[in-house]
């Protein structure tokens, strides 16, 4: 009977420590959601961006992807956001998708111009650059770095 009381304190300790640290990280990292104004962007591909991605400008989280759908008369993804309300954003500012690493992850970069005139809630950001897809950037070096060493030869002059 005794082990069993002392298996369930240690147990119950565990869980409190597992707790405290859960609580800990969520606190101290940016994963909260971000609430906002929403805002638009059209993508001819979005490159694997998923809901719930990041929205950076020169860094640092400014907001939350929040949806993202297919436009069926122009066939363009139109990506939603949500921006932090302490952050107006000129109407010249450029979206594009950026690559987190090597190994993936995807987030959407804000880039502000200077435009006096601001964006507001429900607006689309007119200026964007789709996501690169790396798998064929390297299909296209290999294959032009294959092709490209035959060199023309000059015709012999006698």
């Amino acid at each position: 009977m005794r082990k069993n009381v002392i298996e369930t304190v240690l147990g119950a300790v565990v869980l409190l420590v597992a707790g405290f640290f859960l609580f800990f990280a969520y606190t101290t990292s940016s994963v909260k959601a971000v609430s906002g104004y929403p805002l638009e962007a059209r993508f001819s591909s979005t490159g694997g961006l998923a809901a719930g991605a990041d929205v950076r400008i020169s860094g640092v989280k400014v907001g939350t992807v929040t949806s993202q759908r297919l436009d069926k008369q122009t066939f363009q993804a139109v990506v939603r956001m949500d921006i932090d309300s302490n952050v107006q954003l000129p109407r010249d500012t450029t979206a594009s998708i950026a690559s987190e690493s090597l190994l993936g992850g995807r987030y959407l970069q804000l880039d502000p111009g200077g435009e006096e005139d601001k964006l507001k809630a429900g607006d689309t950001i007119e200026y964007t650059q789709s996501a690169v897809n790396l798998e064929e950037l390297l299909g296209r070096f290999i294959f032009n770095s294959a092709g490209g060493d035959k060199k023309a030869e000059a015709p012999a002059t006698p």
